[in-house]
């Protein structure tokens, strides 16, 4: 596996496998795409690998986990929603979750496109220990917070956003840390690692 600096992203001269898939940890306001404006930074300020794209999006006010490859099959099969691959989010919302919005973002939440399938949904002890955002979230004084791990196993736009204001709990920040069998674990913000073989199998 190999993991690299997000501050000094190296060329790859050696295509990756067909196979291949690299797991990127996206950081806050990341263009999910290699290309943009000049505005804003893109995965080809991070990622300097060839013929690689995104199998699935992710929202470029959220951050975590992504998955790329080569392999146009791998790509299709992560992101098509029929193959419900889950997807594991931290949220950090406004407020504190009661059992009964809980029970709402578990069995389904109406949104305007439709009622959303039934997914996990749990109010984390303490927060978790993930780096800060840059920039900062905004902190009312008067108005606590608390963090969620939703499980999903669809993957709508701003699905996780829309469930949780529906159920008056604004999201403030998201991370999506897991993809399947894949994790965040030991991967900092903006950092890569490609897997071959069978790590890189669904």
């Amino acid at each position: 596996m190999k993991t690299i600096d997000p501050a000094t992203p190296t060329e790859v001269a050696a295509r990756p496998s067909p196979e291949a898939l690299l797991l990127f940890n996206k950081p806050y306001g990341v263009l999910c795409q290699f290309t943009g404006d000049g505005t804003r930074r893109t995965l080809a300020d991070f990622i300097r690998v060839p013929d690689v794209y995104p199998a699935g999006r992710l929202d470029t006010d959220s951050e975590g986990l992504m998955l790329l490859t080569a392999n146009g099959r791998l790509q299709a099969r992560i992101s098509d929603p029929k193959h419900k691959l889950p997807k594991t989010y931290w949220v950090q919302v406004e407020g504190v979750p009661r059992p009964d919005q809980l029970a709402r973002l578990a069995s389904g939440v109406e949104l305007a496109d439709g009622m959303t399938r039934p997914a996990t949904a749990q109010l984390l002890a303490e927060a978790p220990s993930v780096p800060d955002r840059v920039p900062p979230i905004r902190h009312r004084l008067t108005v606590p917070t608390a963090w969620l791990e939703l499980t999903l196993t669809e993957g709508r736009n701003r699905q996780v956003r829309r469930m949780t204001a529906a159920v008056g709990l604004p999201t403030l920040r998201l991370l999506r840390v897991g993809m399947g069998r894949f994790t965040l674990d030991g991967l900092a913000p903006g950092a890569w690692r490609a897997l071959e073989g069978e790590e890189a199998m669904l």
